[in-house]
């Protein structure tokens, strides 16, 4: 079986080679306002996720409320509580900031395109996955400062839960608000144009990766993670990818879930939302030279979970056939 390599996962690692390559652009130093530019990209996203975001199909997705649940619980508790697990084992400051970027990782709700998609190819649960990755970003708002709260502190970070929260409604909530209000009259329009505002999603994601990467690259942070801190990573990746898709089929079973239900829990249960993940990181840790190695364990799962996620549901659809 041939294996198609995500587009959007290249169009990251060319981003990533331009930052290396011409840093200059992504930081303080630069003239192209950086900031300005993915503070209204941001607030744009929402507006148009508020524009396509169904009230109706979120009320129809209500009453399955052990398959919410159990995704919700794997999104917002097992994923925090596994990495949490590890904690004990670090030794020295640069582990510190690996294991903070998994954390961050792990207390970020999951995404909803990819989930909705590979959900449908797998022929499982369409409107509980629309449901569940909706919420999932709202609910998010809420607990993934308060996850990354815990423990932020100990790192160069000026962690201000006011300020914080006060950027999260500025540019998250009431542009979604504002686009609920709106979608009776523009709603209809989104939808249709649906893949063009999923590339310019897209398109403000690599601009905040871009100028995350360049200040990384600037400050010359990577210098201080090994090749080997690198396998580690990219392994420690896999095993709680595996892990999470193992105890979300394990608890499925375990409710009775039938195929359908069972096939949304797995695959809504182990995403995580690069699209939340960068936005987040832009307001959680403001300028921090380290961003970009603290988005590097959010990219390389986003990597994996469409890699591992679209094969297993190809499988899985043609088995139903």
């Amino acid at each position: 079986m041939s294996i198609k390599i995500n587009k959007f996962v290249l169009a990251i690692i060319t981003t990533i080679i331009i930052a290396y390559f011409f840093p200059l652009w992504g930081t303080e130093h630069s003239n192209i306002p950086m900031n300005l530019i993915s503070s209204i990209g941001i607030s744009l996203i929402f507006f148009f996720y508020g524009l396509k975001l169904s009230p109706e199909k979120l009320k129809t997705g209500l009453s399955n409320w052990k398959l919410h649940v159990l995704v919700q619980t794997s999104t917002f508790l097992m994923f925090p509580l596994l990495v949490l697990l590890v904690h004990p084992l670090l030794q020295h400051k640069e582990q510190e900031l690996i294991w903070l970027a998994f954390f961050f990782l792990a207390a970020l709700p999951s995404t909803v395109s990819s989930s909705v998609v590979m959900v449908s190819m797998a022929k499982g649960n369409v409107p509980a996955a629309i449901f569940n990755a909706s919420i999932s970003g709202i609910i998010g708002i809420a607990i993934t400062p308060l996850w990354m709260g815990l423990f932020i502190n100990t790192s160069t970070a000026d962690f201000n839960f006011i300020e914080i929260y006060s950027n999260l409604i500025i540019q998250i909530i009431v542009p979604v608000i504002l686009g609920l209000l709106l979608q009776r009259y523009f709603g209809e329009f989104a939808r249709k144009h649906s893949s063009k505002l999923t590339l310019f999603d897209k398109s403000i994601i690599l601009l905040i990766i871009y100028k995350s990467f360049a200040n990384s690259f600037y400050n010359d942070i990577f210098s201080t993670v090994s090749f080997l801190d690198l396998l580690l990573l990219f392994i420690g990746v896999l095993i709680l990818f595996g892990v999470v898709y193992y105890l979300t089929g394990f608890i499925s079973k375990k409710l009775h879930f039938n195929k359908e239900d069972q096939i949304t829990a797995q695959f809504c249960g182990t995403k995580k939302s690069l699209v939340h993940g960068t936005v987040f990181s832009k307001i959680l840790f403001g300028n921090m030279a380290s961003i970009g190695l603290l988005l590097l364990p959010l990219m390389l799962f986003h990597a994996i979970q469409i890699l591992i996620i679209s094969v297993i549901a190809s499988k899985k659809g043609r088995l139903t056939e």
